[in-house]
């Protein structure tokens, strides 16, 4: 899932080109089940509800399953999709984003239809001249709108896109920012429980740092590199999300990244290597960002994730560990591979331990990461550019 952080919830160098790219087209929701430890922490208290996700605790067996064991060693966040789980798995916080719009729109009889319709008949938005204005304002609406009724939902906090197209934009961001942070500030949805999800490109951290700096909680998305992940902590970025399994499959089809060739010759997965390295980073240097892992593609990887901070897993990986029992002598087998501890010991070298710049970034970013962030950008724009052609031709919404 382009995850949520639950979210939830960083991109490229100033060198790449945000054209078109693979287009990520499922509909996700997050679904968290939250644990006190690692739970998204507003500045203000709310009371958590521990989320039902079909997945019953063994203990008083005397067995535990293997979902029970990962789970007090991260987050586990299921993937799954709002429509068909929402249900099934009460989520303790959500995205929202162009791709659950057109989901929505898609499904009239959703519980959010009514909060799109309304959007698109609101009086401000048709009161303003220019076309662009006037759908750049519904689409806005339209987010906020859809947050504010997750956020009515769920215990933790929601997670907003923020329009890919601004991804090499920093004052473009902040402003788009605000103008979402005002509008949620009109439905009385405080800030703390909101996260922005930017994409990582070097305009994208800048922006996050302007905003964290505000005490406006970001998500960066789309890291594939340490050069990345270490800029997007040094901003100070709430979540940091990395997609293990993309940089997997980048991998196995192509060659010529440093820091992926690095990580073979180590006998290393790539993906799993970057989510090392970045976890330790911040821990060893004391960066308050939470780290998340996302593109899991078995269990094997979860277990290889044991201590980050949140694991994004398909549903079929969690129902494979929930009915995989361990005994009592066999239920600590399964070994934390993050921890403080762990970050201690690791060693980075001087090139990795730079106050990242523009120019320093725009030369670590490998060719893994610029492809799989354009790509991803990519994506992001044409689902943002297929919501306004849907609202172009549905607006004025009937009945409203």
């Amino acid at each position: 899932m382009a995850t949520a952080a639950s979210l939830y919830s960083p991109l490229s160098s100033a060198a790449l080109s945000s054209s078109s790219a693979l287009q990520d087209n499922k509909l996700k929701f997050a679904v968290q089940s939250v644990r006190p430890s690692l739970i998204f922490k507003p500045s203000r208290s709310f009371s958590l509800i521990k989320a039902s996700t079909g997945f019953s605790s063994s203990l008083d067996t005397g067995l535990t399953t293997e979902l029970d064991a990962v789970t007090s060693y991260s987050e586990i966040v299921p993937d799954t999709v709002i429509f068909d789980d929402f249900e099934r798995f009460p989520p303790t916080a959500g995205t929202v984003s162009s791709s659950l719009i057109l989901g929505i729109c898609s499904l009239p009889d959703t519980k959010f239809r009514n909060a799109v319709d309304t959007a698109l008949a609101d009086s401000e938005c048709y009161g303003l001249e220019n076309s662009d204005l006037q759908m750049s304002c519904f689409c806005n609406k339209a987010l906020v709108n859809v947050g504010s009724d997750l956020a009515k939902l769920v215990p933790g906090r929601v997670s907003t896109e923020v329009d890919a197209r601004l991804a090499y934009d920093t004052q473009g961001i902040v402003r788009k920012v605000h103008e979402l942070l005002k509008l949620y500030d009109d439905v009385q949805v405080p800030p703390e429980r909101l996260l922005f999800k930017i994409p990582s490109t070097w305009q994208g951290i800048e922006a996050a740092r302007l905003l964290e700096a505000e005490g406006v909680q970001t998500h960066l998305t789309f890291v594939y590199s340490f050069c990345q992940a270490a800029a997007a902590a040094q901003a100070g970025a709430s979540v940091i999300q990395i997609f293990v399994g993309r940089l997997r499959d980048w991998a196995r089809n192509h060659s010529g990244d440093p820091e992926v060739e690095s990580a073979l010759r180590r006998g290393e997965d790539p993906g799993l290597a970057l989510v090392t390295k970045a976890y330790n980073y911040i821990h060893k240097y004391g960066h308050k960002s939470k780290l998340m892992a996302a593109a899991i593609r078995n269990k094997q990887d979860v277990f290889n994730l044991l201590g980050v901070d949140y694991v994004i897993s398909p549903l079929k990986i969690l129902q494979s560990l929930k009915e995989s029992v361990t005994p009592p002598d066999e239920k600590h087998s399964l070994v934390r591979k993050l921890s403080p501890q762990s970050a201690t010991a690791y060693n980075f070298s001087q090139e990795e331990l730079v106050k990242w710049d523009q120019y320093s970034f725009a030369s670590a970013m490998g060719p893994a990461a610029v492809e799989l962030l354009t790509a991803g950008l990519e994506g992001y724009v044409n689902q943002t550019k297929r919501v306004e052609e849907l609202f172009g031709k549905i607006w004025p919404p009937p009945n409203v």
